[in-house]
C-alpha cells in the first residue's frame, strides 16, 4: 500500500502537460469577469467548435510538454509572486483530457484560486474553486460535470441556442449561475435576441468578452 501511495505521488509529480500559452491578464468572461486572473491553455481538444478561436489549441502534439514545477514556477514569476487574490484559469482546448489534480493542488499550495473553464465532455478531474461548464453540441457533456458546475456559460451562434441552454439549465445545480454570450462574430445579430430573452428571462444573465474590447489576451 505504501508502495503505492509513494508510486502514484511521484507519477503526478513528474506529470507534464502540454501548454499551448500562458498569461497573466483579466478575466474577460463570465462570473470573474474583471477580475486579475493567470490563464493556463493546455493543448488538445476532440470537441472541435467550427466557431473556436483558438483552433490552434486542438492538436495535443503540437504543443511543448512542462512539468507541474515548471508551470506554477512561471505562474508564480508572471504574477509577480504573490497569487492572493489572483485566479489560476485552466483552459483549452478542452483541459479534461488531461488529469489536473497535481496542477490544481500546486496551484492550491502556492495561494491561487484554480478555475477551469471545460466543455465538460470528459471526466472531471482536479480540486476546483470554481467550474465554468460551457456545452457544446459537437460533444454533450457529462452528468459528473454537468452537476458540478457554479458557471453555465452557452454560446449564442444562432437561434435554436436558447433552447439548447435550456436544455442545460434545467440539469444543473440550481445554484449554478446562468449566462448565455454571443458569439463574437454573430454578436450584432445575436445580442438584440438575447436581450429579449433575458428580459422574459431574468433567471439568465448576458456575458460579454470585454477583454476583446479592452484588446487584452
Amino acid at each position: 500500500m505504501i508502495e503505492n501511495i509513494e508510486k502514484n505521488t511521484t507519477t503526478q509529480t513528474s506529470m507534464h502537460l502540454p501548454v499551448m500559452e500562458s498569461f497573466y491578464t483579466i478575466q474577460g468572461e463570465g462570473f470573474y469577469q474583471g477580475h486579475a486572473a493567470y490563464f493556463i491553455r493546455l493543448g488538445g481538444c476532440d470537441v472541435g467548435c467550427v466557431w473556436c478561436d483558438v483552433k490552434d489549441s486542438w492538436d495535443i502534439d503540437a504543443h511543448p510538454k512542462f512539468s507541474i514545477d515548471q508551470i506554477v514556477a512561471k505562474a508564480l514569476e508572471e504574477v509577480g509572486g504573490d497569487p492572493k487574490n489572483i485566479i489560476a484559469v485552466i483552459t483549452g482546448g478542452e483541459p479534461l483530457m488531461h488529469p489536473l489534480d497535481a496542477l490544481t493542488d500546486a496551484l492550491h499550495q502556492v495561494g491561487f484560486q484554480t478555475n477551469i473553464e471545460t466543455s465538460g465532455a470528459h471526466p472531471l478531474s482536479g480540486h476546483f474553486d470554481w467550474i465554468c461548464l460551457s456545452p457544446k453540441k459537437f460533444k454533450f457533456a457529462l452528468p459528473d460535470v454537468i452537476q458540478a458546475a457554479n458557471e453555465l456559460k452557452v454560446i449564442i451562434f444562432n437561434k435554436s441556442d436558447f433552447a439548447w441552454a435550456e436544455k442545460y439549465a434545467a440539469e444543473v445545480n440550481p445554484a449554478c449561475k446562468l449566462y448565455i454570450q454571443p458569439e463574437w462574430s454573430k454578436r450584432a445579430e445575436m445580442l438584440p435576441l438575447m436581450i429579449d430573452y433575458v428580459k422574459s428571462n431574468p433567471q439568465w444573465e448576458i456575458c460579454l468578452q470585454i477583454h476583446k474590447y479592452m484588446d487584452i489576451p
